[in-house]
């Protein structure tokens, strides 16, 4: 009875997720119909494991092309500090300061919970991927952040390198007169236009890909797996919490934001992220709102866009928090050098992402595969990334539009509107 219980209430979110149509709704009946047959079906839960392995292939394809374009566009295109001067100085600052405290919030938080201790990969598995890294000495560990030949970098997954030379690429082309820098920006902005509809495509085939890799992470280690699953949700989102409040809230009272009027301007866009998990749908309503609270449509145009490449707060602190919980989910400890070393690639990886849903997803793939990670424990993740999606991408307009504020203030310019009836 129990049994047949269960899969009515699949057959009623399957035909929930029909009408609603939402790709969202999908990866997460996907994930319950995955758990299910993984537990009823252990034995065809295992030889599903080629569609998630499908998807994981497809994933790995985007990572250097997107990641090279949108940092060229983003430097070239946004950072040329000839032109943007003092804001641009204040505002790239401010980025990396509030990324960096919300790197490290998201690594303490895992640090502590450590919700991926205790999940006992396949033995298999064990064998082959998940050994430690070796040792290396700290002249091994720079020398390889800079890359010798690009496309062995891309081929060996060497995200970091990749990144390096994406960076002086971008600083490299901001440098040269406009007239021969238009034809190599316009080529990058359609590779990265490109790339982002890719990965829409690839996204497609998420709630397959996602359902497969549930179905063969419980048919192999049972439905305990949830419990880490759960553990790692309510770490991000107390962790996503602490940086609100110890980060944004205090930014915000130093800037003398007006919180409430703020906190009215913010609401659509961020409810756009959180039901859409796209910054990118949410752009155009946060530029208007922002303006519309006292900021000046010059530093509006200029710190939100370039926040979306440079200032992923809720992406940056999802990303450190879920590479830590791979290396504990394959029973790997990182020494102090690799997790700071880790942490620096992902805070250089994960600029210039935050308009494709899931993007975030991508970046880790890559740099867990750089680092000598195992990609299996990423699939673990999978089955709940589209909630933990909604925050982080929310957290990203949240942030965004915040430091529009804040720069605003910094220059001089913020004139916010009077309540009504004062």
């Amino acid at each position: 009875m129990l049994l047949v219980l269960r899969w009515v209430v699949i057959a009623a979110l399957l035909a929930f997720g029909w009408r609603r149509k939402s790709l969202t709704v999908w990866i997460l009946v996907s994930m319950v119909v995955g758990a299910e047959i993984g537990h009823d079906f252990p034995a065809v839960a295992i030889q599903l494991r080629v569609l998630s392995q499908i998807f994981l292939r497809l994933i790995r394809t985007i990572v250097a092309p997107l990641l090279f374009a949108t940092l060229v566009v983003g430097i070239a295109g946004h950072s040329n500090l000839r032109q943007v001067g003092r804001m641009g100085v204040k505002a790239l600052i401010y980025f990396e300061v509030v990324t960096t405290l919300a790197l490290l919030i998201g690594w303490a938080a895992i640090s502590i919970s450590r919700a991926g201790v205790g999940i006992a990969m396949p033995a298999a598995v064990d064998a082959a991927q998940f050994q430690r890294p070796a040792a290396k000495t700290w002249q091994e560990i720079v020398l390889e952040i800079f890359p010798d030949n690009l496309a062995r970098s891309v081929a060996e997954a060497q995200i970091l390198q990749v990144v390096v030379f994406a960076v002086l690429f971008g600083i490299a082309l901001a440098m040269i007169p406009e007239a021969k820098r238009r034809a190599m920006l316009a080529f990058t902005e359609s590779l990265a236009e490109t790339m982002f509809a890719f990965t829409r495509i690839v996204m497609l085939f998420a709630p397959i890909g996602v359902g497969a890799a549930i179905a063969y992470t419980v048919g192999t280690l049972g439905v305990g797996i949830l419990v880490n699953l759960i553990q790692l949700l309510l770490t991000f989102y107390a962790a996503v919490a602490v940086f609100i409040l110890l980060v944004l809230l205090p930014i915000a009272l130093l800037a003398r934001v007006p919180i409430r009027q703020f906190a009215a301007a913010v609401a659509e866009p961020v409810s756009i992220a959180f039901a859409t998990t796209s910054s990118e749908a949410a752009l155009p309503r946060a530029m208007e709102a922002m303006e519309k609270l006292g900021v000046p449509r010059q530093i509006v145009a200029f710190v939100i866009p370039t926040g979306y490449s440079f200032n992923l707060d809720g992406s940056t602190l999802y990303l450190s928090l879920a590479a830590l919980f791979v290396a504990q989910a394959a029973g790997i400890e990182l020494s102090i050098g690799q997790q700071f070393l880790l942490l620096i690639t992902l805070m250089l990886t994960s600029k210039g992402v935050a308009g494709v849903p899931r993007a975030a997803l991508v970046i880790l793939l890559g740099t867990v595969s750089s680092f000598g990670l195992p990609v299996e424990p990423v699939f673990i993740i999978l089955g709940i990334d589209s909630v933990l999606d909604m925050v982080r991408t929310a957290t990203n307009v949240l942030g965004n539009c915040l430091a529009t504020v804040v720069i605003a203030r910094w220059e001089g310019e913020f004139r916010p509107n009077p309540e009504p009836g004062t």
